[in-house]
């Protein structure tokens, strides 16, 4: 099975419908009568733990680095809810804002400094891919850019952010 990391956008009182029912956010993802245009999260594929890597010289299992709020914030809609690979965390619009500020401003130049084959490959970065290289570097490289650009969204629209791997 893959571990897809996924990125939503939700309005304020989206958060805290969600907040206050997460049967809700689950209906909404997984439910059978999603409307048509429904716009689906964004995934980030199996990315997540090596963009991790990238911004915070580690994966998942540091939790202290502030920039592993992008994808993790710890923040839980519901500590028992299972979206696949466990709960989804949150963001509320103000954190959205303070971080979206902060991964603006990283390139993929700055990405391409950080990124150690060796070393992802010794901690066990998923989906441990690191020896393909280049390849792989460009595959975190155009994930790490959706992760950008929802921030930026959401950012702009006032939004914040649910994240949850499937």
């Amino acid at each position: 099975m893959s571990m897809i990391g996924n990125l939503l956008r939700v309005t304020k009182a989206e958060l805290e419908e969600y907040l206050n029912d997460s049967s809700m956010l689950e209906d909404k993802l997984y439910g059978e009568n999603e409307e048509p245009d429904y716009l689906n999260p964004d995934d980030i594929d199996k990315a997540w733990d090596g963009i991790l890597f990238l911004l915070t010289g580690d994966g998942i299992s540091e939790i202290n680095h502030p920039l592993t709020k992008v994808l993790f914030s710890g923040q839980l809609i519901d500590e028992n809810q299972d979206l696949g690979y466990g709960p989804a965390h949150y963001l509320t619009p103000e954190q959205v804002v303070d971080l979206n500020k902060q991964i603006a401003e990283i390139t993929v130049d700055d990405l391409k400094l950080k990124f150690d084959p060796e070393k992802m490959t010794e901690l066990g970065i998923y989906p441990e891919i690191w020896t393909e290289g280049d390849d792989a570097f460009d595959y975190l490289a155009d994930n790490f850019l959706v992760v950008q650009k929802m921030y930026a969204e959401a950012a702009n629209n006032g939004e914040g952010m649910i994240t949850y791997l499937n």
